[in-house]
């Protein structure tokens, strides 16, 4: 597929495209509250780690956000347990206080519907890796949402996470396009996004009855949601697999 990969930063102009173009994720994911507080952002406030694929005919294809934060700093230095949520609210803490970044995170890869299978996913991954070696930094993190784990929610992750075909590569694909990258798996985030709601929200969300008490099998989830008829709301608790990328 003939592409050309830019940060908004080089193209300010393309934040409608960026912005407008379709994805996949399933509709409960879009509902983790630190997501929409911090996630939106990520454009406008770094547009430098903000990049996007145009096809031949300029339209956008693809889009890879990554967040520069401080790891080596008290109180951190270990990848988070809360994963994806806490990765965000670190960067956007330290940019509001200005403290130095040494490590960038992957914080999505999403590819437009009519492109996937292209291999897009692999170009936009090695593209962050080398806008972040551009720009000085050693190691890129990712708290990594195996694509396949969906059809195993019972599985627990650090099981489906260590799982390699007979060439030593994962099973899952999307751990697997990280691995040929040159990541390893570091340690499983066991709280990397939480989405809580009412009963009726995850209904509307899902086209499910939560009516009942106990785990459900949610379309795209990788793990059960947690249903509490009682109390009247469900919560869902993904984890995600941090790999480390030395540059």
């Amino acid at each position: 597929m003939d592409i050309k990969v830019s940060s908004l930063a080089e193209r300010p102009d393309r934040l409608p495209a960026v912005l407008d173009m379709t994805d996949t994720w399933p509709e409960f994911v879009t509902h983790d509250l630190v997501g929409n507080a911090h996630y939106g952002r990520i454009p406008t406030e770094l547009p430098e780690y903000t990049l996007f694929a145009e096809d031949a005919d300029g339209q956008v294809v693809a889009h890879a956000y990554s967040v520069p934060f401080a790891l080596d700093l008290d109180g951190r230095r270990t990848l988070p347990a809360r994963g994806w949520d806490q990765v965000l609210v670190w960067a956007f803490a330290d940019l509001r206080h200005g403290t130095r970044p040494d490590t960038v995170s992957a914080i999505a890869v999403t590819i437009a519907p009519h492109a996937q299978g292209r291999g897009l996913s692999s170009v936009m991954l090695s593209a962050m890796r080398d806008n972040a070696r551009a720009r000085g930094f050693r190691e890129v993190v990712a708290p990594v949402r195996p694509n396949a784990k969906h059809r195993e929610p019972h599985t627990p992750l650090a099981e489906y996470a260590h799982r390699v075909r007979p060439d030593g590569l994962p099973e899952d694909p999307w751990l697997r396009v990280h691995a040929r990258a040159g990541a390893t798996i570091d340690s499983i985030a066991p709280a990397s996004m939480t989405v809580t709601g009412s009963l009726e929200e995850w209904r509307r969300w899902t086209g499910l009855p939560f009516d009942t008490a106990g785990d459900v099998e949610v379309p795209g989830a990788l793990v059960p949601v947690r249903c509490e008829p009682e109390h009247g709301y469900a919560v869902y608790t993904e984890p995600n697999v941090w790999m480390r990328h030395p540059l």
